[in-house]
């Protein structure tokens, strides 16, 4: 719909902020907190952080699926299945991620692979949570918007609000390591453990608040609207005079409208689509520059440049606001250049802070030109994640059926190429611990790594030559082939071929009745081009079976139910057209 409330908005764009502010302290402190306090070995800190990738990329498929269904329990059909997920991820997360930053507690003396092991259960719940919070949230933009611009306005509120939790997470740690003046300007040891547990308590509490508000103020709308479709009508009207032949008299007086239905896609359905393919490399791109970089900068200015303890809080600091600021701006640039020319912008930008950090050395870079590099670093990573973001809901469209689905497949890819490039990366270092050795190794593995992510989502956005959301003639299998052309009317000779058809242009037609569409009337004989050639779904449900958890609720597609868009209505409204399926 158009013109989100305010509400709305601000009310969808805190539910992150929990995982942002968990994500911030695991991704920036994580391997430091590992390398410099428990004085762990290289590889045993990488095999922490992949285990938590892992268990993060197994779980974002599974939340998506379960996330997608229909069948729901009572709970989740009143809550809403995409809250109620993320209602179950909140507490997951709050109720392990407090343990990876208090020590081995027993055990702090134990051998160092005891240690991992005492870590792991934790890690894992809080990774499946992480998974279950994000992909629910992210699977609400479609849900709540069809308009590609405010679905831009949407992610880019989100991210602000995601920049505003990374800020947030500098800020305190700038504040608690900077308390001890005389070991401020020392790198980090393991006295500092006290200080980490400060942080992690300071940011779980500011993260609960934003949680009630989201769940306070955002609404889900999980009513089975299918419902809403004429009983006892054929849908498959080539004209509003050919479908109204059909009824009765007094249901000729109250349609209003017949309106098209699209198509649904399965799982497998997407794994057929080419564009779902080079969504998820330029998605999981874009993750891997934002992720390391916010990753090993930390690690880079302890052992590369040696600055004092509390530089891991500020210049990360100068990263986020640059991409903060940036994020304001996303919506217009991506009205007036597009998105695949800002998503480019972004990829140069960051590209060529990479350069800088390879060619960075001496004074004059650490105590100036360092600010410069980590706000182009900051911008850079801003615009791909909005702009890569966007895409993925672009890729959706209205099949929000499966919404869950695909924003699950992205975060795999994100999350198993992360965890695979640090293990990489902390097992080609050159020393077992921290040494002189260290101190370009990081340079240049920030580089490399950040500038190759650059590169991967360049290619992978310079591919895409349809626009996005498209389903090409081929992409998809023949169950969701069109039977009509949108071109009704069309000569004998072609309206005998299957036409490609797009995502954006639906062919079943489905006509209205607006009065029946506010009481939820009950579904008579729905013919769906989605169910082959020629063939008809019967969805033969009543006003006592149509509820979400009865198998009739669950064999109808979500999108085939019906939605009354306020901006249909208005439009409609002039001339006697009521609300419309879509």
């Amino acid at each position: 719909m158009a013109g989100l409330s305010i509400r709305t908005r601000f009310g969808y764009g805190v539910g992150h902020v929990l995982n942002d502010l968990c994500s911030a302290m695991w991704f920036t402190y994580l391997l430091i907190y590992f390398h410099h306090v428990l004085l762990f070995d290289n590889s045993l800190a990488g095999v922490v952080l992949l285990i938590g990738q892992v268990a993060d990329g197994l779980s974002t498929p599974f939340v998506g699926r379960e996330a997608d269904r229909t069948d729901d329990m009572l709970f989740c059909s009143r809550y809403g299945r995409r809250k109620s997920w993320h209602l179950l991820g909140t507490i997951c997360v709050l109720s392990a991620f407090p343990f990876i930053f208090l020590g081995c507690l027993g055990c702090g003396s134990s051998d160092e692979w005891a240690q991992v092991i005492y870590y792991t259960p934790f890690v894992i719940i809080f990774q499946f949570g992480w998974a279950a919070t994000q992909i629910s949230h992210l699977a609400l933009i479609p849900s709540i918007t069809q308009d590609p611009h405010d679905r831009t306005d949407l992610v880019a509120i989100r991210y602000g609000f995601t920049v505003m939790a990374n800020i947030t997470v500098y800020l305190v740690t700038w504040l608690v390591l900077g308390i001890d003046a005389t070991s401020a300007e020392t790198g980090l040891g393991p006295e500092d453990g006290i200080k980490f547990r400060y942080i992690v308590m300071a940011v779980l509490a500011i993260g609960i608040i934003f949680v009630s508000v989201f769940h306070a103020l955002v609404k889900e709308d999980n009513v089975p609207q299918y419902s809403r479709i004429l009983p006892d009508t054929e849908v498959t009207c080539e004209d509003e005079s050919n479908h109204t032949n059909h009824l009765s008299s007094s249901q000729q007086n109250s349609v209003s409208h017949c309106a098209p239905v699209h198509c649904r896609m399965t799982a497998i359905d997407w794994l057929q689509n080419m564009q779902f393919y080079q969504i998820a490399m330029l998605y999981m791109g874009t993750r891997l520059f934002c992720n390391l970089s916010q990753a090993y900068v930390p690690i880079y200015i302890q052992d590369s440049l040696q600055l004092p303890q509390d530089s891991v809080a500020y210049i990360p600091l100068v990263m986020y606001v640059s991409g903060f600021l940036t994020s304001t701006i996303m919506k217009a640039l991506n009205k007036y250049i597009g998105r695949k020319a800002s998503f480019i912008l972004g990829c140069i930008i960051g590209g060529g802070a990479c350069i800088a950090v390879w060619f960075g050395r001496g004074d004059l870079y650490k105590q100036y030109l360092l600010y410069g590099v980590a706000a182009l670093l900051g911008a850079g990573g801003s615009i791909m994640l909005v702009t890569s973001l966007s895409f993925t809901a672009d890729l959706i469209g209205p099949n929000v059926e499966s919404g869950a689905f695909v924003y699950g497949a992205m975060s795999f890819t994100d999350k198993i190429s992360n965890g695979a490039v640090v293990m990489l990366i902390q097992n080609l270092n050159p020393c077992t611990n921290c040494c002189p050795r260290c101190s370009s190794y990081y340079q240049k593995a920030l580089a490399i790594a950040c500038g190759a992510a650059a590169m991967l989502g360049l290619f992978a956005v310079l591919s895409l030559s349809n626009n996005i959301g498209d389903r090409q003639k081929g992409n998809v299998s023949d169950d969701c082939a069109p039977e009509h052309s949108e071109n009704i009317g069309a000569d004998e000779d072609t309206q005998g071929s299957t036409p490609s058809y797009t995502n954006s242009t639906m062919y079943t037609i489905a006509c209205v009745d607006p009065s029946s569409a506010m009481a939820a009337a009950s579904v008579g004989s729905v013919r769906s081009i989605c169910d082959g050639f020629g063939t008809e779904k019967q969805a033969n449900t009543t006003s006592d079976n149509n509820q979400p958890g009865s198998e009739e609720y669950a064999a109808v597609p979500q999108g085939l139910r019906a939605r009354v868009s306020s901006s249909s209505s208005s439009s409609d409204s002039e001339d006697g057209a009521g609300v419309s399926v879509a």
